[in-house]
């Protein structure tokens, strides 16, 4: 059993998102409209569903684009528009690395396969970390903050959920994680766009110390 789990999420916590910056590059890449993709594929559900696992494989999820969308979206393209809306959070890797040497840290994402398989060019920064921690919503076959995320993912590990700790931009995410017991805590931005790197830094020190 590992001492410790640390569950980080992706998206606004390890790396900053803005989907502003990904559905413009999207477009740019097919020649379909931003009005069309958002309303085709994300209204439509399709990014949900992939969520969830319902497309679970890249090649399945890239079909079911080209279907929606009328454009053969490659796995290459995908990952150029995703990586445009992402940019990562220096202070949150940092933590990442300082949990690495107190427990055992991996990913826990809603997001869908492609994401999965592209992470290591995501976000290599945190793919040298966690290894094949790589655990996404598409994987588990729920979104959190369903409860059967959060004890897929312990099952995973063969941990008690006391000995967890989720961090996650998102409160219903995080009263999600402490719904099944497990330590939560939400990284939120100032004013200024900065992260609670220091909120994080205390919030894991106190998880570690409740958890000898």
């Amino acid at each position: 059993m590992p001492e410790r789990v640390f569950f980080f999420d992706c998206d606004k916590t390890l790396y900053d998102y803005d989907f502003r910056k990904r559905l413009p590059a999207l477009s740019r890449l097919t020649g379909v409209s931003q009005y069309r993709l958002a309303k085709q594929w994300w209204v439509g559900g399709h990014e949900a569903a992939a969520n969830i696992g319902e497309y679970p494989t890249s090649d399945d999820y890239l079909a079911v684009f080209a279907e929606v969308t009328g454009y053969p979206l490659s796995l290459e393209e995908w990952r150029e528009a995703r990586a445009a809306a992402m940019t990562p959070v220096p202070g949150v890797l940092a933590t990442l690395a300082r949990a690495s040497t107190l427990g055992t840290v991996s990913l826990l994402s809603n997001n869908p396969i492609p994401f999965r398989d592209s992470f290591a060019q995501l976000a290599p920064e945190a793919a040298a970390l966690l290894g094949e921690n790589d655990l996404v919503s598409a994987v588990l076959g729920a979104e959190k903050p369903e409860p059967r995320v959060y004890t897929r993912a312990l099952s995973r590990y063969g941990v008690a959920p006391g000995r967890t700790m989720l961090i996650d931009d998102s409160a219903a995410n995080c009263a999600g994680a402490e719904a099944v017991g497990m330590h939560a805590f939400q990284l939120t931005k100032d004013a200024s766009g900065a992260f609670d790197v220091a909120g994080l830094d205390a919030a894991v020190d106190a998880f570690v110390a409740a958890t000898p």
